[in-house]
């Protein structure tokens, strides 16, 4: 297929992207940090005497007009940028509505428009379920988010299904754990696995907030692409799942 990756530069993007060339896919990827296009410059770089595994277009999300370019001739959209993280999305919640669902608006009329046949979004996985009720959580758990993250996200599932049953645009919806792992940056404001080795790396204290027994699924990146592999090919009829947890079904408490 003809793959468009949004945020393939990026620390899952790129992981993501790497598994879809070795499918055999073609692919275009977009994002807007220079400073990302590390993680994905061997796609870039033509491999002997051949056109380069994949092609970036650098841009905006929030420019409707470069997103219904960007999807012309495009099969599948992998759609995952988010403006936001859980931790600040609250600050300024019109900011993380504004900037993320009405982008995503414009990202489905331009499929629907110029024809892809699929987007896979990258959901949450802790978020969009609020305090769980019941573990081990499935994806029939009833969604309370306690952040504007968590409803941004679920609200983008909610159209995705709307778009299918007006458009029938496909889709699949990866409610992803928390991954770890190669590209991960040391110095960011999430993802424990990292930040903590970051924290040793540099020699410094490890803060753990609480009493350390909050217990979190920490999820391979590459078994994340390879999750996200298969939701590019699953076809199914229109009464089945669409919305899958990606997990490890294994969870760790911060102490462990």
């Amino acid at each position: 297929m003809r793959c468009l990756v949004l945020g393939g530069a990026g620390f899952l993007g790129s992981h993501i992207c790497d598994r879809l060339v070795a499918a055999g896919h073609s692919l275009r990827i977009f994002d807007r940090f220079e400073a990302a296009k590390t993680n994905i410059a061997h796609l870039l770089a033509p491999a002997e005497g051949n056109k380069p595994a994949a092609e970036l277009i650098q841009g905006d999300f929030g420019n409707a007009s470069t997103v219904f370019d960007i999807t012309r001739d495009i099969d599948c959209v992998f759609h995952l940028i988010s403006t936001t993280l859980p931790k600040s999305s609250n600050e300024d919640m019109v900011f993380d509505v504004t900037s993320n669902v009405i982008p995503t608006l414009h990202l489905l009329n331009a499929c629907r428009k110029n024809g892809v046949r699929k987007v896979v979004y990258t959901s949450s996985g802790g978020t969009v379920y609020g305090v769980p009720t019941t573990t081990p959580v499935s994806e029939q758990h009833d969604t309370h988010p306690i952040c504007s993250y968590g409803i941004h996200k679920i609200t983008v599932e909610k159209y995705l299904h709307l778009y299918f049953t007006l458009h029938k645009l496909d889709y699949t919806v990866m409610r992803i754990a928390n991954p770890y792992g190669e590209r991960q940056r040391t110095d960011g404001a999430q993802g424990a696995v990292a930040v903590f080795l970051g924290k040793m790396l540099r020699n410094e204290p490890i803060e753990i907030w609480g009493d350390g027994s909050v217990v979190r699924d920490y999820l391979y990146v590459g078994d994340v692409a390879e999750a996200a592999a298969k939701c590019a090919d699953y076809t199914a009829p229109p009464e089945a799942p669409r919305t899958f947890n990606i997990r490890g079904g294994h969870g760790l408490s911060l102490l462990q």
